[in-house]
């Protein structure tokens, strides 16, 4: 799975490099997703693997701290993108004529840096906080990887750092989740009024791929962190990591150029 997610993306990103007709925002925004989903499985999966090879489950608090701050860095990075597909998808169907107006490459590439800078933020912030708490030694964490909602294991107290946690969540995930809702219920509107059953087809077979990766991240994601507050199953925490974690990003790939005539 961690091979094929990394070769899927790995091709819409050449594929997107080497033909100029894909030298378009939506595929400079698709490639920019391919990317962050390969560095996003690379921070979890192949220590995964290590693990089971090897049958050490082993981790060093340097790398935990490490793990952790790439992988809230790689998640916020995906929802930011997600996000800024969506705003395409929406100028694009909404507003087709003032499109190349719109969405130049200045702000494609200014809306990516964007991204970055925010989740870079977000990342660090969070990184700190939990490497300022106290651990006890041989701290086992009930996962396959250095979750942040596994704090609650350190002997400090960890309410402050929670409540960040959880503000984060609601910020940086359902902001641009409020977002995405917006920009689709106006392209909902314009599919329509298209008075063509053949152009309104069209127009919802492009965002149906999109919808679909949006779902499928953003339900599982979201579920793993604001369920952890109410409930400490964490083999059901585990599965559930394991559908944005991996199932996720390897099915981007299929669903963005299977339904896509151009790919």
């Amino acid at each position: 799975m961690y091979l094929v997610t990394v070769l899927g993306n790995l091709l819409i990103i050449l594929a997107t490099i080497s033909d100029s007709h894909l030298h378009t925002p939506m595929y400079f925004f698709l490639s920019n997703l391919s990317f962050v989903d390969i560095c996003f499985t690379s921070t979890t999966i192949p220590k995964m693997l290590v693990n089971i090879q090897t049958r050490s489950k082993a981790i060093t608090y340097a790398g935990c701290i490490t793990q952790m701050c790439f992988f809230i860095l790689f998640v916020g990075l995906d929802f930011f993108i997600l996000t800024v597909m969506a705003y395409d998808c929406f100028v694009a169907i909404c507003h087709p004529l003032h499109y190349k107006v719109v969405v130049t490459h200045q702000l494609c590439v200014l809306l990516v840096l964007m991204c970055w800078i925010l989740s870079v933020l977000n990342s660090l912030l969070q990184s700190l906080m939990v490497s300022w708490l106290s651990f006890c030694t041989h701290v086992e964490i009930p996962h396959f990887f250095c979750e942040i909602n596994e704090v609650h294991l350190a002997c400090s107290d960890t309410f402050f750092n929670d409540m960040v946690m959880y503000f984060a969540a609601l910020l940086l995930a359902c902001c641009p989740l409020n977002g995405i809702l917006y920009s689709y219920s106006k392209i909902v509107s314009s599919i329509l009024a298209i008075s063509s059953t053949q152009g309104s087809y069209k127009v919802f077979s492009t965002c149906a791929s999109h919808l679909s990766v949006v779902s499928l991240f953003y339900g599982t994601s979201l579920g793993v962190y604001l369920s952890s507050a109410a409930t400490q199953n964490s083999r059901c925490t585990a599965i559930t990591s394991v559908m944005y974690c991996v199932v996720t990003p390897m099915l981007n790939p299929f669903i963005y150029s299977l339904r896509n005539e151009d790919i």
